[in-house]
């Protein structure tokens, strides 16, 4: 593998220009030399012509590995001596990498932490294969929006790093990166001297070719030269999702609205790489920070709230997320509790901080309360709802500083090109580097195949289909038991069970004698029982509320997203497969947490579609860097 300078290693049996390759022999260029061969030994004679070196260089070599314990030599009759792994099980779990540059794809089986970090800067993860921790192969294939939204300042940076992962160079791969890299630098918006906005193209051909056939007549007030174009206000966004669409994205340098200036510090240390979050936005005026549950995305955005300065409107889907909104606000800042305001359907307040939900903001008879409103930034938290249609009006503010906040912003749909180009490119750290660093603990996911063990549903799912069949297989009788079995195993950490269906809901939560929360629970009882989930279960003669505390909550999807639940250590998703990949995210996200161990259990009926919509599920959080593993429950 090579390293960040850019020097490229040769591959094995490729000739190189001195010995020095073979006098520096590592055990991975032996293990290369032996693939190449097809045989588990090697004579040094057989190396020195894999490597392009005289025989004596390569004997020099080996014996340096052997001195080093890292191979062991025999005397054979053929050949005085021959050379073999001392460890056989390193040569059967070794990273592999090939790459097929004309495809734009790349296969790595056993992949490092470090590989698939470095990957999922750049690349998509398609598929994955194999069953066991440190077993799975990889395919990731880069498309031209995996590069415009690639975290490099630029193409340089973005290279280095592909190189960092593949054997060696490839020029015609390299040379579509760079490509890619300058179609995103090809159309910019900027805000005139004179207040109007102007669409600046990098040459005549771009504006003539490209703009002119992908803009509507209504996009565009007039042209100003050959390169430049006098947009409508009210198409800014339809303007950067037309050339978006066209394959050139728009740097927006627009100068946006700052906003009445709103009284608030910070009062909480940023890390390090919340620190890089809010610097990189304040340079760019507009991002969406993606991480993991519990790598603070949203003190990220308080002290985004405290640098930008201005008036703010923070978008939300539920109105628990809003309360939970207000709470940090007051943690994390100086801000007093009279500048905000909540506005839902339990309650409509506009203030200097306004939390809403998305749906509120959108109606019309509400929409001209926040229009007079002079916001400096509008924060979309769960910025995955901006591209449904429902929500979508509120990102017609485009002439504010526009923050995101998101585990996994992407939709089944393919449409998170929605969130960049209405919101902003992604600003994040990588799930790996947190989990290293400790900040946020990596899961344990485990997808748990279940059989049928009721014939009587066995056979309704046999002559069920389309969504009916899907729901049998959800509501599999046999999980009830597998829940129970889970809970027992783990009867020391706080659980959460997932569900999609009510009946199933209701079903599991009276055999385990544990409440149950849906939509159609009360927003105060709903409040409370999650209060009493986050409570600690140890009682105390003067604390009733530590004797009322919850262990155990089954959930609907209410559960899926923006509920603060620190202390939840064990996921069990009952059923929802069929639901889209940040809904996988989101439950296996309840369980991240800064410390402690996490696990996530995946049940899925054997032999059902539930299997693919697991394992298509599971794939997103291993493109994350989070390992998963396969299961089949006994009959």
């Amino acid at each position: 593998m090579t390293d960040n300078s850019g020097d490229s290693e040769p591959a094995a049996g490729e000739a190189v220009d001195s010995d020095d390759a073979a006098a520096e022999l590592s055990i991975d260029r032996f293990h290369e030399a032996l693939e190449a061969e097809e045989r588990p030994v090697a004579t040094a004679s057989e190396v020195a012509r894999r490597l392009g070196t005289s025989q004596a260089t390569a004997r020099d070599a080996l014996a340096a590995l052997v001195d080093r314990g890292d191979v062991d030599r025999l005397d054979v009759e053929s050949d005085p001596v021959v050379f073999y792994p001392r460890e056989w099980g390193a040569l059967a779990s070794r990273e592999r990498v090939v790459a097929f540059p004309d495809r734009r794809e790349i296969v790595v089986d056993r992949p490092t932490q470090f590989t698939r970090a470095r990957l999922s800067q750049f690349a998509h993860l398609i598929d994955t294969t194999g069953t066991e921790p440190g077993t799975r192969g990889y395919l990731y294939r880069i498309r031209q929006e995996d590069v415009w939204a690639a975290p490099f300042e630029d193409a340089d940076g973005l290279i280095s790093s592909l190189r960092s992962v593949l054997p060696r160079r490839f020029d015609h791969l390299e040379d579509w990166i760079r490509d890619q890299w300058r179609r995103a630098h090809r159309f910019r918006l900027y805000t005139h001297e004179d207040g109007y906005v102007v669409l600046q193209a990098a040459s005549e051909s771009l504006m003539g070719n490209v703009a002119d056939q992908h803009l509507d007549d209504d996009h565009l007030r007039a042209p100003i030269s050959e390169t430049e174009a006098w947009v409508n206000e009210d198409a800014v966004a339809a303007v950067k999702r037309a050339l978006y669409d066209a394959g050139y994205p728009v740097e927006d340098d627009r100068d946006l609205d700052v906003g009445d200036p709103v009284d608030v510090d910070l009062t909480t240390d940023l890390r390090d790489y919340q620190e890089t979050w809010v610097e990189t936005f304040l340079d760019a005026r507009s991002g969406v920070y993606v991480g993991p549950p519990g790598s603070g995305k949203t003190v990220a955005a308080i002290a985004t709230i405290a640098a930008v300065g201005g008036e703010t409107l923070i978008l939300v889907p539920s109105r628990e997320l809003a309360g939970q909104w207000r709470e940090e606000l007051l943690d994390h800042s100086t801000i007093d509790p009279a500048d905000i305001g909540l506005y839902h359907g339990g309650q409509k307040e506009i203030r200097p901080v306004t939390i809403a939900t998305y749906q509120i903001a959108g109606m019309d008879r509400h929409r001209s309360l926040f229009d007079s409103r002079k916001w400096g930034l509008i924060c979309f938290d769960e910025a995955h709802h901006i591209s449904s249609p429902v929500y979508s009006r509120t990102a017609e503010l485009q002439t504010k500083h526009r923050l995101g906040l998101s585990a996994t912003p992407v939709r089944e749909t393919g449409s998170e090109e929605e969130i960049y180009t209405l919101i902003g490119r992604p600003i994040g750290a990588d799930w790996d580097a947190l989990f290293e660093a400790g900040f946020v603990q990596e899961p344990e996911v485990e997808i748990r195949y279940v059989p049928w063990r009721d014939e009587l549903a066995q056979s309704e799912y046999a002559a069920a289909d389309g969504r009916e069949r899907t729901r049998v297989a959800a509501e599999n009788p046999a999980k009830i038991e597998e829940i129970r079995y889970l809970l027992a195993a783990h009867r020391d950490k706080k659980a959460l069970v997932f569900v999609e269906y009510l009946d199933q809901g209701e079903a599991i939560a009276d055999a385990l004698g544990v409440p149950f929360i849906s939509g159609e629970t009360p927003h105060r009882d709903r409040a409370e029982l999650f209060r009493r989930f986050r409570a600690d279960g140890e009682s105390s003669a003067d604390s009733d509320r530590d004797r009322n505390a919850i262990d155990t909550l089954v959930v609907s999807r209410v559960g899926d997203e923006g509920i603060d639940l620190p202390n939840a250590e064990l996921a069990v998703v009952a059923s929802g497969l069929g639901g889209s990949r940040r809904q996988g995210s989101q439950r296996a996200g309840r369980t991240m947490r800064p410390t402690g161990s996490a696990l996530v259990y995946v049940l899925a009926t054997r032999g059902s579609s539930e299997e693919e919509f697991a394992q298509r599920q599971m794939r997103h959080l291993a493109r994350k860097g989070i390992r998963v593993r396969e299961t089949n429950v006994a009959e």
